[in-house]
């Protein structure tokens, strides 16, 4: 049977599947999915440390059995800033040793936030606020305060998450939890590497393997490697033995199978890493597809559809992620001139690696497997060099694919056809040439009949390539007649529209489009037949370039209901979601709110209660501070749920930060407390302190008062960072080098970030006073002005703008700037913002908001609550003094 198309039917890849030199053979293949880019999650117990406990750690509790051989295992579980204490498990055996890893923290607070300085420790150096605790408890039945969040202990946290085997839960016991599955692709990996150094297996010739007999563990590691993007054979086997002529059979274990090279390291452990070996000069392309082996008829029953709710109609089936059904338009672009107008070709992707990943993933297939491009590119096996994976000789012209962060290859060669793809992807610039795009159009003035093409998903607003290229060209759009009236229009969100039940919740199967003439309503079939009969219509002259937008309205595969659910998805998620949704399904850019509102506007915002009392909705403190040269000036904040918040207090010590009188007045800050209307007295959760103005004096506070209470921060400019706060990193170090985990700690903080999100809380509605007596809530956000702020403090606030600017190169991007000189306000803000994400309010629990508000409801003369919650009458703290022993 002869087939002359590229694209196949499913009977005809039956038919055709196999072939028969000196055995059956499989003729078809599927490209292996790249690993899912997912965002970086706040993982209990970092990655690497739960592999390792996973593969070699004990069921029912924290300690990690490990060979003297590999004690490395600990060092890398040290730079996971997780203390590890070592000992020999058995004297018989000395070289079997037990690693018990230990969550840092302060020597002077207990798990529940005890300060034992102030409150007591026992003789066996014990909190004796807890005892005192746990004595009311077993007496009377009162409540013992619960284990912080951050600091609940490695064996607690592993109970948590269903790890530790528990004998009262079978369901208990080694797995990996779904969330470490969804986190980013370095997270993942991490774990993968504490995996397979305690448990992994590595041959000299490079193939991996990880044997277990928990079956949960196997199923999520197998979803662990597919999520990697790594093919690989699972087997599942029962080991037998022979004892006395007996044939006893062991646990039934899974053994995985996979092969890996050094470009992709799955190891920490030195040993296991040097047995990893290279690609070059081995075949490779097995390990990055699949076979089709077989293709069964099924018998025919009713089924449901899937809709690919993505951009490249991609998506993964099954727990092993195999794609299926994509289409590219430039794809079809080079495959059409190789054949029909040869000409020098030039594919421009984001990243080097990129480039690689869509060589040979996406072009070389098409090119195997289409009739008419064989035997115009070379077979990548023979050594004339014509077939590389990145540059592919054929007659008439090649085909160069490079990535837009590698200067060498924009400047290399004349192009007649240049294809960009995902240009708002591309660096500001590649190294230190300039523009990519710019680089690469270069590329093709010695043709008169160039073309150069540019594809993408717009980004931000004033800094999008596709955007600006866009508003260059003649702006053409698709406009589509009304079935009923015949009125040609865009399609656009707005005329979307999807009924509600009558408790407002919102059915998205009822979704249709509405003509924007005469209202007629258009099911997805009439939507998709009026498309067909669509033309182009171009908004300005042509004047050498045209532009085209659509977005996913117009798609034949995509159904407005579908879209109406991704939209209330995205709305009820927050910015981020939203901007996804205006990007990559309505095809537009994205504005950053970052404008400030009117300081004025602000004055009729205000609300009433004293400055230094909290209202009742406030369920902690923390405080941002602003170090100047002459002064520090610190707000406090108060929190509460959906991250409501209000100005509690206002504080400039006098000084400057050469003057030890101001930093004693900053320590005794952090002993201060504010009345609650519960009768609680609330103390300073966290207070974050920016080191951008001596530094060095920052630091020197921060390591007298302790690191329990106060976060050393650095502001960070942008808004592309996977979390608005990272950190801690440790910041001293020893004459040789190494960190000290006792030493001071520094969070970077994206500041960007926290600005546009105050400035949109800002600009909020708030409900009527009449709404709030009638028993309207405010919006989740809302930030809560007191009407003892003076304009001064609400200028300050509102100091900054978002614009778009240009550097020296030409190159767009956003940028906060200031409207007056002084904005401490809204630097305090911020640390404070940030202080509250270090304290984990961002990601508390429903549980523990209760918790808070139950606290808050008990009377003064009850026991002591939480380190967020203090007792009334207090005694000044004594503050422990801890240096690093290199500083003397």
């Amino acid at each position: 049977m002869t087939i002359h198309r590229a694209v196949l039917t499913t009977q005809e890849i039956a038919e055709t599947a196999h072939y028969f030199g000196s055995k059956k053979r499989n003729r078809y293949a599927i490209p292996v999915a790249g690993g899912l880019q997912l965002p970086e999650k706040a993982l209990p117990i970092p990655p690497y440390a739960l592999g390792v406990w996973l593969g070699d750690g004990h069921s029912y509790g924290s300690q990690i059995t490990c060979h003297q051989d590999d004690l490395e295992i600990a060092d890398h579980l040290r730079a996971c800033g997780i203390e590890v204490e070592v000992k020999s498990k058995d004297k018989r055996v000395p070289h079997i040793l037990t690693l018990k890893p230990m969550l840092p923290w302060p020597d002077n607070i207990c798990r529940r936030g005890h300060n034992m300085d102030v409150l007591g420790r026992h003789g066996n150096g014990q909190c004796a606020e807890c005892g005192r605790q746990f004595a009311l408890a077993w007496k009377n039945g009162s409540a013992v305060d619960p284990v912080l969040e951050d600091w609940k202990p490695f064996s607690l946290r592993l109970r948590e998450m269903g790890l530790a085997k528990d004998r009262k839960t079978p369901e208990t016991g080694k797995h990996i939890p779904p969330a470490y599955l969804r986190a980013s692709i370095d997270q993942r990996l991490a774990l993968l590497q504490g995996l397979m150094d305690t448990d992994g297996y590595i041959a000299e010739y490079g193939r991996c393997e990880f044997i277990t007999v928990h079956p949960r563990l196997a199923k999520g590691f197998g979803e662990l490697l597919a999520s990697l993007g790594i093919k690989f054979t699972a087997v599942d086997k029962q080991p037998t033995v022979v004892i006395g002529g007996e044939r006893r059979f062991g646990t039934p274990a899974t053994r995985f199978s996979f092969m890996i090279y050094d470009d992709t390291l799955v190891f920490r452990l030195a040993r296991k890493r040097a047995r990893q070996v290279s690609r070059a000069g081995r075949r490779t392309t097995e390990t990055e597809r699949r076979r089709i082996v077989a293709v069964e008829a099924v018998e025919s029953v009713p089924v449901r559809c899937i809709q690919v709710d993505s951009p490249n109609r991609l998506y993964l089936a099954g727990r092993t992620m195999i794609p299926t059904h994509n289409t590219e338009m430039v794809n079809n672009c080079v495959g059409y001139h190789i054949d029909q107008d040869p000409a020098p070709i030039m594919v421009v992707m984001p990243t080097e690696r990129d480039a690689e990943t869509w060589s040979k993933d996406r072009f070389s297939p098409m090119a195997r497997d289409t009739p008419c491009l064989q035997d115009k590119i070379a077979n990548p096996k023979s050594r004339d060099g014509n077939n590389k994976i990145l540059h592919k000789r054929f007659p008439g012209g090649h085909l160069t694919i490079v990535g837009a962060n590698a200067p060498s290859g924009l400047a290399s060669r004349p192009i007649r056809l240049l294809l960009c793809d995902e240009v708002d992807r591309y660096p500001f610039s590649a190294g230190a040439e300039g523009d990519p795009v710019n680089l690469a159009r270069k590329r093709t003035v010695t043709f008169w009949n160039r073309k150069i093409v540019l594809v993408s998903t717009p980004t931000n607003k004033g800094a999008s390539r596709i955007e600006a290229a866009f508003e260059e060209s003649d702006q053409r759009r698709f406009w589509v007649p009304c079935p009923d009236c015949g009125t040609a229009q865009i399609l656009t969100w707005p005329q979307v529209r999807w009924d509600k039940d009558k408790d407002g919740s919102h059915k998205p199967d009822t979704a249709r489009y509405h003509c924007v003439k005469c209202d007629a309503a258009w099911r997805d079939e009439t939507r998709w037949a009026a498309v067909s009969k669509g033309h182009w219509v171009a908004e300005q002259p042509f004047a050498g370039t045209a532009g085209f937008h659509l977005n996913e309205i117009y798609s034949p595969w995509v159904r407005l209901a579908a879209m109406v659910k991704t939209f209330l998805s995205a709305r009820a998620g927050g910015d981020d979601m939203m901007k996804t949704f205006i990007n990559t399904s309505l095809g537009e850019t994205w504005m950053e709110s970052g404008e400030a509102p009117d300081w004025q506007r602000l004055q009729g915002q205000k609300e009433e209660w004293r400055s230094g009392t909290v209202p009742a909705d406030g369920l902690f403190l923390t405080a941002g501070a602003d170090v100047q040269k002459d002064r520090i000036e610190v707000d406090v904040w108060a929190w509460g749920r959906g991250l409501q918040s209000w100005l509690i207090d206002h504080v400039v010590i006098e000084g400057g930060p050469g003057d030890p009188a101001c930093w004693q007045k900053l320590s005794d800050l952090l002993g201060r407390t504010w009345s609650h209307p519960s009768g609680q007295h609330l103390a300073i959760a966290k207070l974050a302190i920016d080191t951008g103005y001596e530094t060095s004096a920052v630091y020197g506070w921060a390591r007298q008062v302790g690191f329990a209470q106060v976060a050393p921060v650095k502001g960070l400019e942008g808004f592309n960072r996977a979390s608005p706060v990272t950190g801690p990193t440790f910041v001293d170090a020893t004459i040789g080098g190494k960190r000290l985990r006792r030493g001071a700690r520094l969070w970077s903080v994206a500041t960007s970030t926290f600005k546009a999100e105050t400035y949109r809380f800002l600009r909020q509605d708030r409900p009527t006073p009449e709404e709030i007596t009638a028993g309207a809530a405010f919006p989740a956000g809302t930030v809560h002005l007191p009407s003892w702020a003076d304009s001064e403090w609400l200028k300050q606030l509102t100091a900054e703008q978002l614009v778009t600017v240009k550097n020296k190169r030409g190159f767009a991007k956003l940028e906060w700037q200031k409207l007056r000189e002084r904005n401490e306000a809204l630097d305090c803000r911020v640390y404070a913002r940030a202080a509250a994400w270090i304290a984990g309010a961002d990601r508390w629990s429903e549980a523990r908001w209760l918790e808070l508000e139950r606290q808050l409801a008990v009377q003064p003369d009850g026991p002591a609550s939480d380190a967020l919650v203090k007792p009334t009458s207090r005694p000044s703290a004594h503050r422990r003094t801890m240096r690093s022993n290199y500083m003397g």
